[in-house]
């Protein structure tokens, strides 16, 4: 199957409620709200998709090609920790490859507003990922990886994670949000080399 007939999963990592809404291990569902206002020809909203509890829109994305892609976009409903068992669920329902799943995450070893694209590779202890990588059988997937940064001083990780964005890393969003929508609509229609090309490239 090529490009254009291979549907894609694209996923972001969180937890639900409103509490966590806008802390920066929650960067991932943020990036798939701006990808759903993004659809063509008006914004989406997410729904429930009940066999694999999480939120869903169903769209499609132009290729290279001229063609058109099927993209799913999900947020799971499930805490951090448990992110595999709707991936693989929504995975397995929609026929989607592993190769074809991208993961939209926090990343700690990456500076604010720094959006960096690869597949596979290890956890870096992101629990998200962890489940992610158990539940798929593999760590053949695609990651598009949102820097949040290192917490302060002595700061534990797991607190910081959990704090909400500061002012400063709030007005970075602005910024930080289309990058990473745009980094997923590459992917989609070019495929990773180039997406990571244009991406990395700024």
């Amino acid at each position: 199957m090529n490009a254009s007939t291979t549907p894609l999963l694209v996923v972001g990592l969180g937890n639900p409620g409103p509490k966590y809404e806008l802390t920066r291990h929650n960067v991932g569902h943020l990036v798939l709200d701006e990808l759903a206002s993004r659809t063509s020809p008006m914004p989406s909203s997410f729904s429930v998709h009940k066999k694999s509890n999480a939120e869903i829109v169903q769209t499609r994305f132009k290729t290279s090609d001229g063609g058109e892609r099927q993209v799913i976009l999900a947020k799971p409903r499930t805490y951090m920790n448990l992110s595999g068992g709707p991936i693989a669920a929504l995975a397995k329902f929609f026929n989607v490859a592993p190769t074809d799943v991208v993961v939209v995450h926090d990343e700690l070893d990456l500076d604010p507003g720094v959006v960096r694209l690869k597949r596979g590779g290890g956890e870096n202890g992101h629990n998200g990922l962890r489940s992610t990588t158990k539940s798929l059988g593999t760590k053949d997937y695609m990651r598009v990886r949102i820097g949040i940064g290192r917490p302060p001083g002595r700061q534990d990780p797991a607190d910081y994670v959990l704090r909400n964005f500061n002012a400063k890393e709030r007005e970075e969003l602005a910024f930080t949000l289309p990058t990473a929508a745009e980094a997923v609509e590459l992917i989609a229609s070019h495929g990773l080399e180039i997406a990571q090309n244009q991406i990395h490239g700024r």
